[in-house]
């Protein structure tokens, strides 16, 4: 493409009456080239296939029209801009042209500003967003800033993250790293911050003192139970490890078959499934639950294919103290594997006519994290938040899930959309002392006489100060901050190369910790499907 000025090719048999038009054009920063027809073009471009940033092309001259000219430019130049200004007001004609790929359309009489308006929406476009969008991002960066320094609450905490999360996608569309290495360095200084407010406060929350978030084990009481008691059929959806930046865009895909109401939780430490999912889910923090469950947790360093095995009884007997029964021969509860077939799931739905409710908790996300370490494509794919954000976009789009989230719509359930805990993209490692299980959780772990940097964990001497269960005596946990992981001080670069901006989870950071729930409420109708 020519380097400056714009260079436009304008494709009319009649251009001698366009001279108002391309001065215009012109005396606006872009350099117009007329020819007459179109075997013109054709051999301009061929001749100088780089020249050009955009055509306008006539659609009716004589000889090769318009129509046949786009063809033949789209043969070999495939991606060139070309808008087609015709006098034909056929639809037909129209249909045409979009199908042979043409990027704009102009009907005859057109005026100047209307040529410059799309030269400038498919040419500048992104230039100009981008430009925008950086200088709305230095104002908004000033404030976030001031914001930091001050004392945050609870629900300033939940604005800073939506902030962060929203500046992070749209920094997406400008081609500034530059800004984006701000934005990264203005998270980190959140992180750090936050975890410095939840060592100070979560223990307190445990203890019921002043001011309290909603947690994860309140979950049910304030969303599930509401609905149930206004007699709503209600669809709970767990989308394990789901982070906020992953749930907007789910969030968005399914605007077009409910109405959206979104609320925030903070999750449990440690932020893993084996510990807040069963929160979730059972209503009530772990060292609870293990007085009810006593062989759910041996260790504290079980997986959740282990830790996870009664999820529906936790939940079950949770509904049972609010008047709420789930029929054993129902399929009320299910886990969804990716390769699960909607078919099946639809069945589910057909065979719970006595349920006022239905669950279902999703293992994707941790799935992903778990195995990335071992896939070279996963890591390739997922090195960075906005190829992970991509990969799930992609994974809901063609998912059963979304099928069944369309059925369930037409069905009039309200779905209740969530995650147990998220995960971070964790970039610098620290080394841990007294460890003899390496295999799991590189966020958190509990046992006899480990040891950190101080400075990188949150140490828990007593467990149970913090709603966990006791593992015995003198076993700590120890809880990763930021976006630390672990790492074997004997192995330092093997496990420095193995989980280097890997993503994980347990620890305590704001992707981590503060949650999305979204409400979603059926359109009439079905939303229109």
């Amino acid at each position: 493409m020519s380097g400056g000025r714009k260079k436009v090719l304008w494709v009319d048999d009649e251009i001698e009456f366009l001279r108002s038009h391309i001065m215009f054009l012109e005396t606006r920063g872009y350099s117009v080239i007329p020819v007459f027809s179109g075997d013109d073009a054709i051999q301009m471009l061929q001749e100088n296939p780089k020249e050009f940033d955009i055509v306008l092309l006539d659609e009716q001259m004589p000889g090769k029209d318009g129509l046949t000219t786009l063809e033949e430019i789209r043969d070999f130049l495939p991606d060139l801009p070309i808008v087609m200004v015709t006098k034909s007001e056929e639809e037909q004609v129209m249909e045409d042209a979009l199908g042979k790929k043409i990027n704009g359309y102009l009907t005859k009489p057109v005026n100047p500003s209307q040529i410059l308006l799309v030269c400038k929406n498919l040419l500048d476009s992104k230039r100009i967003m981008s430009s925008q969008i950086s200088q709305k991002f230095v104002r908004s960066y000033t404030d976030l800033r001031k914001t930091l320094s001050g004392k945050l609450s609870l629900q300033d905490w939940v604005k800073m993250y939506e902030s962060v999360v929203r500046w992070d996608l749209e920094l997406e569309n400008v081609e500034n790293e530059g800004l984006r290495q701000t934005l990264a360095g203005l998270k980190s200084e959140c992180n750090t911050a936050f975890s410095n407010f939840i060592m100070d406060h979560y223990g307190e929350w445990i203890r019921g003192i002043g001011p309290l978030p909603t947690m994860a084990p309140g979950i049910i009481d304030k969303y599930l139970v509401p609905l149930l008691n206004d007699n709503k059929k209600v669809a709970f959806v767990v989308l394990s490890g789901m982070r906020l930046d992953q749930y907007y865009d789910i969030e968005q895909s399914l605007k077009k078959f409910y109405d959206v109401r979104r609320g925030y939780f903070f999750s449990i430490v440690p932020s893993a499934t084996p510990f807040s999912r069963n929160a979730l889910l059972a209503g009530a923090f772990p060292a609870e639950i293990a007085q009810r469950c006593p062989d759910l947790w041996k260790d504290g360093n079980e997986d959740s294919s282990v830790a996870n095995r009664m999820e529906s009884q936790l939940m079950s007997q949770k509904l049972a103290t609010k008047g709420i029964d789930c029929p054993v021969d129902e399929p009320w509860f299910t886990k969804i594997k990716t390769t699960t077939d909607v078919k099946e799931l639809l069945d589910k739905v057909e065979q719970c006519r006595k349920s006022k409710i239905m669950t279902f908790v999703i293992d994707f996300f941790d799935l992903l994290m778990k195995n990335r370490t071992s896939s070279s494509m996963l890591q390739e794919i997922t090195n960075d938040e906005s190829g992970f954000r991509s990969l799930t976009q992609s994974w809901f789009q063609r998912s059963s899930l979304l099928n069944l989230l369309k059925e369930l719509a037409e069905l009039d359930y309200t779905v209740v959309l969530t995650s147990d805990h998220g995960s971070t993209s964790c970039s610098r490692g620290t080394e841990l002392y007294g460890v003899s299980d390496w295999v799991k959780n590189h966020r958190y772990k509990f046992g006899k006489e480990i040891s950190c940097d101080e400075r990188t964990v949150l140490y828990l001497g007593e467990p149970t100060h913090f709603g966990l269960p006791k593992f015995g005596d003198d076993v700590a946990c120890i809880i990763a901050k930021e976006n630390y992981y672990f790492i074997h001080h004997e192995k330092f670069e093997n496990y420095h190369r193995q989980y280097k901006n890997s993503f994980q989870q347990g620890g305590i950071s704001m992707e981590e910790i503060i949650m999305p729930v979204g409400i979603f409420s059926p359109l009439q109708h079905g939303g229109g499907m």
